[in-house]
């Protein structure tokens, strides 16, 4: 029955003494900033669950001082954390990994009071968030000299890694444990001191982790937390030439500007922005597997994931069958509060419910039909049902336009030269989902594509081996893997003569 319909499961209190009391560790809950050390502001703004709108707490609201404040400490501690010992990062890393490890249950209930997602969903970012530090403790103790032939007949030749200095980090909403730890254990590990501003709809994550890196021992100044009001701190970091990194997850939109700002102090630049991620289903493919993929693809985190599935393209043999199976599975999703641990929660804020009624209505209207799904659900206001539109022309917003929600728009394609173009066509190129069984399809397609990930017949692919990252508008650099540490390292070359 349609999700509206569906019996809804008593929401959860959560209220900030309703979340205190379900902690195991309360003292994670903070409020303040960290710079250096726990800083009150005599400013503050609500954090609220977007299941009920309660309010979660009420967080200092950090200015441009304090973001200055934040350059001052890391810059201070800056050249005593560069020069420690790789095994010395490397094992106050590990001791972060161990107590954010420790700390998962408490982590995971806090990111679903502000954030939403379903429990354990939470729980799974939290050890994926706990796997980047884990990565990089061991990375720490591996910046190898590289020797180099000489091209002079009395010189010796060799290659140093060394860190550029302060690193500012800008996380978003959506991820909020593990968009922080994949930044900041790759700069930390490189020997950068850290600045960072979380997404003022989810902070108190990021101070939750603030804390567990305060309890590993991480020297004051070398990790700080500085939550508040976007331009006014990150405007700040931008213009500051003491910042020589900066790292950003969020759109493409934001992220241009932050490029431009950061053109006059000449940054290393990490952007991992948007996503329009096809998925593409050839008519010899597994139509189960390809099915629970697409379930998997699009609506984990409620759609709200950059490497979401926007466009489903299936070659018209299977298309059919694909539509009315994976209609079956999209009602049978569950919708809910995210401490319910349904299959979905609400969405963040009305601006996002907004976007999926406007791409929904504009399908329609250009001939798209509506399988399942189509409107806000009657749980509150920022649930909207888990959707399927089927015939989606390629003229559709929806097919042009980061949904980032449960919205599914679903296409016939005829032929494999027709589907790269289409895939094609997008300014993005941070994912592309491909089912085939044929292995030669597979070399072709996947080389055709522009994106700077491919996920052939399955969907999860990331984690902290891989080099994470798009093409085109997706961002620039990568992060992950030991290419993540490449923005937080100037390359020395160094030349001594024999004599």
């Amino acid at each position: 029955m349609p999700a509206a319909q569906r019996p809804r499961p008593a929401p959860a209190a959560t209220t900030a003494t309703a979340l205190i009391d379900r902690l195991t560790d309360s003292a994670l809950l903070h409020h303040a900033g960290y710079i250096g050390g726990w800083q009150e502001s005599g400013a503050q703004f609500p954090v609220t669950d977007p299941a009920t709108g309660a309010i979660v707490a009420q967080v200092a609201r950090m200015d441009t001082d304090a973001a200055r404040a934040a350059v001052d400490a890391a810059q201070a501690a800056f050249p005593a954390w560069a020069e420690a010992l790789p095994q010395a990062r490397s094992a106050l890393l590990r001791r972060w990994f161990d107590l954010i490890a420790d700390a998962r249950e408490d982590l995971a209930l806090i990111m679903v009071a502000e954030q939403g997602k379903p429990l354990s969903e939470a729980r799974g970012e939290i050890d994926y968030a706990a796997s980047f530090v884990e990565f990089y403790a061991e990375e720490a103790k591996r910046p190898d000299i590289e020797g180099v032939t000489s091209h002079l007949p009395d010189a010796e030749v060799e290659v140093w890694r060394e860190p550029v200095g302060v690193a500012a980090l800008i996380t978003p909403w959506n991820f909020p444990c593990a968009m922080i730890t994949r930044k900041a254990a790759a700069a930390l590990a490189a020997g950068c001191t850290c600045v960072v501003h979380p997404s003022a709809e989810t902070p108190l994550s990021a101070l939750a982790l603030a804390e567990l890196a305060r309890r590993a021992g991480f020297p004051p100044g070398v990790f700080n937390v500085v939550p508040g009001h976007a331009p006014e701190i990150v405007g700040e970091w931008t213009k500051d030439p003491r910042v020589r990194a900066l790292s950003f997850t969020g759109s493409t939109e934001v992220g241009r500007l932050l490029y431009r700002q950061s053109a006059d102090t000449v940054k290393r630049l990490v952007l991992e922005l948007g996503g329009h991620a096809p998925f593409i289903v050839f008519a010899d493919a597994d139509l189960e597997q390809a099915v629970d993929e697409a379930i998997k693809a699009k609506f984990a985190t409620t759609g709200q994931d950059c490497l979401g599935a926007n466009r489903f393209f299936i070659e018209r043999p299977l298309y059919d069958a694909f539509c009315t199976r994976f209609a079956e599975r999209i009602r049978a999703l569950t919708l809910g509060p995210g401490m319910a641990d349904c299959d979905l929660g609400p969405l963040m804020n009305e601006n996002a419910v907004a976007k999926q009624e406007a791409h929904v209505a504009d399908a329609l209207t250009r001939g798209a039909r509506c399988l399942t799904g189509g409107a806000r659900d009657a749980q509150g206001p920022l649930f909207y049902q888990p959707t399927l539109l089927v015939d989606v022309p390629l003229d559709a917003a929806i097919m042009h336009e980061e949904t980032f929600g449960p919205v599914a728009a679903v296409a016939p394609f005829e032929t494999e030269a027709e589907v790269i173009t289409s895939a094609n066509a997008t300014e993005y190129g941070l994912v592309a989902y491909l089912h085939t069984l044929d292995p030669r399809r597979i070399y072709r397609v996947t080389r055709a594509l522009q994106f700077g990930m491919v996920a052939v017949n399955r969907t999860k692919v990331t984690g902290a081996p891989i080099p994470f990252g798009g093409m085109k508008q997706s961002g620039l650099a990568r992060e992950g893997a030991r290419w993540g540490l490449e923005a937080f390292t100037d390359i020395k070359y160094v030349c001594r003569d024999w004599h």
